[in-house]
This record gives C-alpha cells, structure tokens and sequence, in this order.
C-alpha cells in the first residue's frame, strides 16, 4: 500500500532517536523524502557519528513504515563544527575539542579519555587526542606509540598515529622517566604549543586529556583554548563525586558546556564466580546526573582487561572491537557526540573574510 509524504512523515515523527533523545522529525535528521508510487527512499542525516547504531535505526524506521510499500533508508552522519567559547573560534584543521576531565586522580580518566576517542574513531569520526597531563603524560604508552614526531619545516609537528587516532604529547618529546619539574607558565605554555604547533589532519574531534584538578591547565584551556564541550569522568565513591563536582562547576563559570558524566569502576564483577559487587559505592554518578542536570553517559565496569590493554598499548576498544565493554565505551561516544550535535553550529567558516584595501 502506498501512502504519501505526510502519513510517511508522521510516522518518522514516532521514531526516537536514542542518542540525541527526539524523534528523527524535531531533530531535523530526515534529510529527504521521496516517494514513487509504492515506493519511497528516505535519507536520513545524522549531526554525529553512529556507525554502531544505523542498523537499528534502520529497523526502527521499517517497523514504523510496516504496511507502506518498499523502503529504501539511507543513513549517514555530517559532522559539523560547534560553537566554542566567546571570542575564540575553532582551530584550523579541528571541527570540535572535547574536553575529558576530573576533580581528582586515580578515576581512569586517562584510560576512558582514549577508548572515548578509539569509539569515535569506530562510529565513523576522524579523531585525535591531546595529551594535556604535562606532569604524567600516559597517552603515547595507551596509544602503542614510540620515537618522536617528525617535522617537515623546523616549526611544527605532525601528530604520531596510534590505532588510526593522530595524538600529540609532551611524552613523545622526553624520556618516559624524565620529570618536568615545571611551574605553572611553562606547563601552560607547553599545552599551547602542543595543540597549535601540531598539524592536525581534518579531525573531527580532537579529545583533549587534563590533568587532574581545577588548576592552571584546566584555566588556560578554559580561557585560550576553543573547547566545544567537556566530559567529567569519576567513580562512585563520595570522595570522587565531591571533586567531580568542582570540575563540573569549574566548567559551568567558564562557560564550556558539560555535555555528561562517565562513571567509572561502577561495578566489578568477579573472573572466578560471578559475583558482582560495587566496591566505590554504588548510583552516584546517576545522583550527581540528577543534581546537576548533566546526563550520565555510560558507566563502566572495574575491570582488570581495561587496564592491563591500555598498560600495554592496546586499548579495549581496539583490541576487543566486539565485546560488551568496548559497546559501552561506544555507546558513551555516541552520546557525548549527539548531546554536541545539540549544541548551537560555528559558522565562521561559511563567512568569507572582507579585506578593505586602499586603491
């Protein structure tokens, strides 16, 4: 039975995208309608990368369509540049930064930050991360990468591959074991050059790790550096979630928008009999979502294969491309994408440059 472009149209309305949290309707993602006798070909164009997840929309959108001809559905993703902070503009050759953040140490912040940008990279995102913990730079071992960048002009840097992702650190360019008994200046100074001085490829984002706290770092990124988004990583421990809080505020006065929290080490579950238990307590990311406003992305498992692959330059997401883990971790990338797709466009760009000259 065919059926017309309204009645095709109000069925797509009921079809939610679970990502972004509206139906593909409101969130502007039906691209095109086209209807030929018993026929119609719709194209649907998502603001986020979601590779993992077109097969399921794809069936969504037959079971709401069931009755109406033959469909024929395409999906892709358009990822676009989102809007930084007052007075700064987007980098040359980075579409958006995302911020991964914490108010303390020890929550596997570093750990969640490059299985964050692997997942990107595997929903269909071309990603890079910036090692921004000058003190202990922990990128280039997770990443697999060794030597040091190469130069082509004597000023700036190409960025190391590791797993398909470009990177740049602090460690690439010291002994693993030298210290960089830094103050303040240099340390900021340092993450400046990193990020301007490296020749990023076309990265769609750019996922930068911090440093724990709510310091020097965390300020220059915040005041000099065009951050799209942040993303605060804890555990459920009280303890955790009281830091968590201070970065998630430090953000809110900057005026860089938390797009969620990533709760970590929520649950561990025994590789001998099973039994699960919650050793840092249990639900606190999802109170600390609930008193702030800010989604809980995902919460992860203490589990001891994320942490001996990411020892061993291996990350989950790379080495475990099919298993339950590295489908959280993919999960946690597609929404903290979408929750960015929300977020108002940059539109530098599409303005030329008006240059008056006297004639």
């Amino acid at each position: 039975m065919a059926a017309d472009k309204s009645e095709i149209e109000a069925r797509l309305a009921q079809v939610i995208d679970v990502n972004m949290e509206a139906d593909l309707v409101s969130g502007k993602a039906i691209k095109s309608i086209d209807v030929d006798g018993d026929r119609c070909v719709i194209e649907v164009q998502l603001g986020y990368p979601a590779a993992g997840y077109f097969a399921t929309l794809a069936a969504d959108i037959r079971d709401a369509l069931d009755g109406l001809g033959e469909v024929d559905i395409r999906i892709s993703s358009q990822i676009k540049s989102h809007a930084v902070q007052q007075n700064l503009k987007p980098l040359q050759g980075i579409k958006n930064i995302i911020a991964v953040a914490s108010g303390k140490g020890g929550v596997g912040k570093s750990t969640t930050a490059v299985n964050l940008a692997l997942a990107l990279q595997a929903e269909g995102a071309t990603v890079g991360v910036l090692d921004a913990d000058i003190y202990g730079p922990s990128v280039p071992r997770m990443l697999g990468c060794q030597g040091q960048p190469e130069s082509t002009d004597g000023k700036s840097l190409e960025p190391m591959i590791g797993h398909g992702v470009q990177s740049m650190s602090i460690g690439y360019l010291v002994e693993e074991d030298t210290p960089m008994i830094w103050r303040g200046p240099m340390v900021t100074q340092a993450l400046e050059q990193l990020l301007n001085d490296t020749n990023w490829n076309d990265v769609d984002y750019l996922v930068i790790d911090l440093p724990p706290g709510t310091g020097d770092t965390q300020l220059t990124l915040a005041q000099r550096i065009p951050v799209s988004g942040a993303v605060i990583v804890t555990t459920p421990q009280d303890i955790a979630l009281l830091d968590a809080r201070k970065g998630l505020k430090m953000f809110e006065k900057v005026e860089v928008p938390v797009l969620g929290i990533v709760e970590n080490m929520s649950i561990h579950i025994c590789s001998q009999c099973g039994h699960a238990e919650h050793i840092f307590g249990e639900g606190g990311g999802e109170r600390m979502s609930q008193e702030h406003g800010v989604e809980l992305l995902g919460a992860l498992p203490l589990d001891i294969t994320i942490r001996e692959q990411a020892d061993g330059g291996n990350p989950t997401v790379a080495a475990m491309k099919d298993s339950q883990i590295s489908a959280i971790y993919r999960e946690i990338a597609r929404k903290t994408a979408a929750r960015l797709a929300t977020r108002a466009r940059d539109h530098s760009a599409a303005f030329p440059n008006i240059v008056i000259q006297n004639t």
